[in-house]
């Protein structure tokens, strides 16, 4: 007769162990189960075999096959490149406008563009390209020398008042601290905030108008809408590079900030400046 306990519920005999009244039923794994544990394991010693595994002192076992995914991630860098390499090829020796007329080749410059542009442009424009003081904002369409995509190119490959390039952009504003005394200054300060918002002084708007024409309206135009020739910016807008208000306004007119931008075609080629050209232009302010 056999001394094994069955359970009197399930009518499963149990394995002997028992823990505070509590004993284990001996119910074994499907055979299926078993089998299939026993073939994962085989599976995974010969797959050890069949491919590089085991580590050695200075290398590795090199597996049956020969496989290497070190290899296989070059193979589709190469065809990446040569892909990439392609369409490069077509943004270099298109025009700007051509290229933007293209959907194909107009996605792939500006993606370029904007990688391009977090590594070289962030610095001084800011990771959205809002700009700060002084630096100026490329999402709106206050254009300084002009926002067409040929005009951005332009400046991004020469610069603006960089000394190391003939072609950059180049402006002055005269400084006229010693040309108008502080009341005339105030006055035409006056003038300048009145075109785009209140005055603390409306009385010094007329005079001040006078003193634009004769001063400034030969850069910044009798309608002070600005001059992209020279550089004059539009100044009966709410956009302003230094700061609004009278208060900045008169320490520009005294003592201009005149900023320089480096030029960037020879260090980074005349494809990525088109390239970067595209990003800018498609970021909504661009013309």
């Amino acid at each position: 007769m056999s001394d094994k306990h069955i359970d009197k519920i399930t009518g499963v005999s149990t394995t002997g162990h028992e823990w505070d009244g509590i004993r284990e039923l001996n119910n074994p794994m499907p055979r299926w189960w078993v089998w299939t544990f026993y073939a994962t394991i085989f599976w995974a010693l010969a797959y050890t075999i069949a491919y590089p595994a085991w580590p050695l002192l200075t290398s590795s076992t090199k597996g049956l096959f020969g496989y290497s995914s070190r290899a296989e991630v070059s193979r589709d860098i190469a065809a990446a490149e040569a892909l990439k390499g392609t369409y490069v090829d077509a943004i270099s020796s298109k025009a700007i406008e051509d290229v933007l007329a293209d959907d194909t080749l107009r996605s792939i410059a500006v993606s370029a563009g904007s990688a391009a542009f977090k590594v070289n442009c962030v610095q001084c424009h800011g990771s959205g390209a809002q700009g700060s003081p002084g630096y100026p904002n490329l999402n709106d369409d206050d254009w300084l020398w002009g926002g067409n995509a040929k005009q951005i190119q332009q400046t991004i490959s020469h610069g603006i008042r960089f000394a190391g390039d003939g072609r950059a952009r180049d402006s002055v504003m005269p400084a006229f601290a010693e040309i108008l005394d502080r009341k005339q200054t105030a006055q035409v300060s006056a003038f300048v905030a009145s075109l785009s918002g209140p005055v603390e002084d409306q009385s010094d708007v007329a005079p001040g108008a006078v003193i634009f024409a004769e001063n400034c309206a030969a850069c910044h135009a009798e309608t002070a809408k600005g001059n992209r020739d020279l550089g004059a910016p539009d100044l009966t807008d709410a956009i302003w590079l230094n700061g609004s208000g009278e208060a900045a306004i008169a320490a520009q007119v005294k003592a201009p900030k005149m900023g320089v931008m480096p030029a960037w075609g020879d260090r980074l080629g005349e494809t990525t400046v088109k390239e970067l050209a595209a990003f800018v232009h498609s970021l909504g302010g661009g013309e």
